[in-house]
């Protein structure tokens, strides 16, 4: 089976960009482009225990324009020499599908498209976008927007200093997949590390105890030079030069968008699945941010 790059195919969700980009992948990797359009809505028209005329007339006229689109943006993907591959799919839930149509596959990377999802899709983390961060054991490539320039700036947002990850095997998996892309674009790798300072933590952590003060301002210091020699260790480790290496104080999910904008970033590339319990139940920051980066996202997975 040839090596291939999945594309999921949204019309509400600015397909063209999301092809191009998808082609652009392929091409780079020297794979085939797999396009599969997700219409889930279409399947409640099959659920009505009466079937009318009318209705079966929608729903062939519905298929119809969805495969003449199909053929187009696969038309244009394929004038970059890409070999392309259509389907239609009305399954849902659409997170399973794509899941089951990468196995089938064997993707080596899936490509969509995101958007602005509501408080209310945050809140309850139903929609299909944190579904596949959380469960799509595949790099996972969310596309923005916006133009990637000539020389793209790509950044990777990673963690030395976590004690669920000792072997540090997500960060290299996030750095590894950013350097290699970089390499076949000629594009530029920045390292970024965020952590959160003890005074942070707010006025509570300058409470008397027992009845010593707590020396806020020594443990900071502390905290702040344990990350650095995390930091730099680790960068050695993956050789990148000490000025593409960026240690920043605060929280990830509202450090990363931030970041981003200053740098120009066309992609950041981190991990999707939380390695503690606690952000487990509340979410990766993968998810945190995805709303409110200025780019694409690509979420990588480490294997044993």
């Amino acid at each position: 089976m040839s090596r291939t790059v999945l594309c999921v195919v949204e019309l509400d969700n600015y397909p063209e960009q999301v092809v191009a980009r998808a082609a652009w992948l392929a091409k780079l990797h020297d794979c085939d482009l797999e396009l599969v359009l997700s219409d889930p809505a279409m399947n409640y028209l099959g659920e009505s225990f009466v079937v009318f005329a009318e209705l079966q007339m929608l729903q062939d006229s519905v298929t119809a324009e969805q495969e003449g689109r199909l053929q187009e943006l696969a038309d244009s993907a394929g004038k970059g020499g890409v070999t392309v591959r259509t389907s239609i799919s009305h399954e849902r839930p659409e997170a399973d599908m794509v899941i089951d149509k990468a196995e089938e596959c064997d993707a080596i990377l899936v490509v969509k498209g995101t958007h602005w999802h509501t408080p209310s899709e945050r809140a309850s983390f139903a929609y299909t976008d944190w579904r596949l961060i959380r469960r799509l054991e595949r790099p996972l490539w969310f596309v923005k927007p916006v133009e990637w320039r000539e020389k793209p700036v790509i950044i990777a947002a990673v963690d030395p200093t976590h004690a669920k990850d000792p072997e540090h095997k997500v960060d290299h998996a996030i750095v590894n997949t950013a350097q290699e892309l970089a390499e076949k674009c000629d594009g530029k790798v920045l390292l970024l590390h965020t952590y959160q300072r003890l005074e942070e933590i707010g006025t509570r952590a300058t409470w008397a105890f027992k009845p010593v003060k707590l020396p806020i301002d020594e443990i900071d210091r502390k905290i702040t030079e344990e990350h650095h020699k995390a930091l730099e260790t680790f960068a050695a480790k993956c050789s990148i030069d000490e000025e593409a290496v960026h240690q920043l104080p605060g929280r990830a999910h509202e450090i990363l968008p931030m970041f981003a904008r200053s740098n120009g970033s066309d992609l950041v590339v981190m991990g999707g699945v939380a390695r503690s319990r606690l952000k487990r139940r509340v979410g990766s920051t993968a998810a945190q941010v995805l709303d409110h980066l200025p780019c694409d996202v690509l979420i990588v997975h480490a294997y044993p």
